[in-house]
């Protein structure tokens, strides 16, 4: 059964297996030697993850205990960004490996409104075509609803057939596509 984790040091063999597996077919988010790399701007002194850290056990650490960070209101952040709840997706019946990840902003921006949403999800490839993000994304709801959203906005590109049918499963009401952006409105609440 399908599990929202939240970032866990432990998983760091399996997130970076998932991670080699993003980048064999372009899914990647490097910039740079990053893993993860956010710029420093006013404020903001900037993070950078890179693939060698990360194999630490001490970066990757570092590197959960920011995603867990990032969802306080007064954690550092660049600016434009918003708080984010960040959950890890794993399976009950093998919780140490990694299989995607969810992120709940708390609040929209007009780039938020426009192109990405309240919530975000990934599933690795190897995980994909399971049920993965359906499940992960009704476990998510209530998350949300917590958090004062109600209804979530959720978008997809425009091709993304299989992101559409996991946002509609989930009770996503197309609103409409902007910029090849399909952008639905989820209930979040019971």
């Amino acid at each position: 059964m399908i599990a929202l984790r939240a970032p866990d040091a432990a998983l760091r063999e399996s997130y970076l297996a998932a991670h080699d597996e993003f980048v064999a077919i372009g899914e990647g988010h490097r910039d740079g030697d990053g893993v993860w790399v956010e710029a420093p701007d006013e404020g903001f002194a900037g993070v950078t993850f890179t693939r060698a850290g990360l194999e630490t056990p001490e970066g990757f650490e570092r590197f959960a205990a920011h995603r867990l960070d990032q969802a306080r209101e007064d954690s550092p952040r660049p600016a434009g960004h918003v708080p984010c709840t960040f959950l890890w997706v794993i399976d009950d019946a093998d919780p140490d490996t990694y299989l995607g990840s969810l992120s709940i902003r708390h609040r929209l921006t007009p780039f938020l409104l426009e192109a990405a949403g309240h919530i975000g999800y990934s599933v690795r490839p190897s995980a994909r075509r399971r049920g993965v993000a359906t499940a992960a994304l009704r476990l998510a709801l209530p998350r949300a609803h917590d958090l004062g959203i109600d209804p979530a906005l959720l978008t997809c590109d425009e091709t993304n057939v299989g992101s559409a049918r996991v946002i509609e499963s989930a009770g996503g009401v197309l609103e409409d596509v902007r910029g090849g952006k399909r952008r639905y409105w989820v209930p979040t609440g019971a």
